[in-house]
């Protein structure tokens, strides 16, 4: 079962911006091997979704600083509040993996969703 799927109402209309949410639900759906012993890979997938994010803000905000989109000290912020989440909470002292997977899913869903609307709005290819 897919808990973090990928819906095609979640396109920003960016290519690469919409591969890598692509690519950030799977990951967040691979973080947890429930056939794996001990959970012996999740540290190592939990640092690869965590770099893929790190490439993901860099590029949508390369991305959207040269289309005039207006919410970029909001996208800004919502970096930094992920920052501030893994660093404060991402932790196995705090969450189990099956926790962790579920808070990290639903951050990113909330991420996607949240900023497609406008991102559409910026990204929609011109017209002829």
């Amino acid at each position: 079962m897919n808990r973090f799927p990928w819906d095609p109402a979640y396109a920003v209309g960016h290519e690469a911006l919409d591969e890598q949410h692509q690519q950030l639900l799977t990951r967040c759906e691979a973080l947890v091997d429930p056939d794996e012993p001990a959970r012996a890979g999740f540290n190592a997938r939990l640092q690869a979704l965590l770099a893929l994010a790190e490439e993901h803000f860099d590029a949508e905000a390369a991305v959207l600083g040269q289309c005039a989109y207006p919410d970029l000290d909001e996208l800004r912020a919502e970096r930094q509040e992920f920052a501030d989440l893994v660093a404060d909470l991402v932790a196995p002292e705090h969450f189990n993996p099956d926790e962790l997977q579920r808070f990290l899913g639903l951050w990113w869903v909330g991420h996607i969703v949240g900023s497609a609307e406008t991102m559409r709005l910026f990204l929609a290819p011109s017209g002829p």
